[in-house]
């Protein structure tokens, strides 16, 4: 199975192929805006150091937030305009969802958490591999009822001095090749974006796009 994975929700924009468990090519690049105008190349080049061509996908992946509007819908936009091209299916992933799955094998539970608007927190909790609720936009005053956790990850400090027992690693962005690997198995399903904030933007009236 040949996997092309797309991540641009967060701060970077990654690119991941991978055939099978074996990761081909990746790269990931910092970066709070332009994930527009890097997304194309970079995934050329990606393509290219692993030695395929995009026919030989079998399938595409991209994360489908929470993440920020613009750059989370250049990713879903590609992907889907990709694997029209292609005629091969994609896969949207939930950032919380890759960020927890490389403790999916660990006992106990994993809360993945992300900056929401202002104080906000998105989060949700993994057990196994699977998410025990949708993912959730609160407070910190919030997460103690989520507990008990073994560890958070993404961004722990969020969670201030709640779940103080709880093990915390920091994951800025979600891995492209976790991504990949979780949409090899992966049925598809409709593309449904979990935004952060709204959009800044707006329709005559006041009004916020669809």
């Amino acid at each position: 199975m040949r996997v092309l994975a797309l991540d641009t929700c967060l701060s970077a924009c990654s690119v991941a192929v991978l055939d099978g468990e074996r990761t081909l090519a990746w790269a990931s690049e910092p970066m709070e805006r332009g994930h527009q105008e890097r997304l194309a190349p970079l995934t050329r080049e990606v393509m290219e150091r692993a030695g395929l061509a995009f026919s030989d996908l079998d399938r595409i992946a991209v994360t489908l937030g929470p993440g920020s509007f613009t750059g989370l819908r250049v990713g879903l936009a590609f992907a889907k305009g990709l694997g029209l091209a292609l005629d091969r299916p994609v896969i949207g992933l939930g950032c919380l969802e890759v960020l927890a799955a490389p403790y999916a094998a660990a006992p106990g539970r994993t809360l993945a958490l992300l900056p929401g608007r202002g104080e906000s927190i998105c989060s949700q909790v993994f057990e196994g591999g699977l998410a025990l609720a949708p993912p959730i936009l609160g407070q910190v005053a919030d997460l103690d009822a989520l507990g008990p956790v073994e560890r958070i990850v993404g961004a722990p400090d969020l969670a201030g001095e709640a779940l103080p027992g709880a093990v915390r690693t920091p994951a800025s962005t979600p891995d492209a090749v976790v991504a990949g690997r979780l949409a090899a198995s992966r049925r598809p399903e409709a593309l449904v974006p979990l935004y952060m904030r709204p959009p800044d933007a707006r329709l005559p009236g006041g009004r916020a796009p669809p």
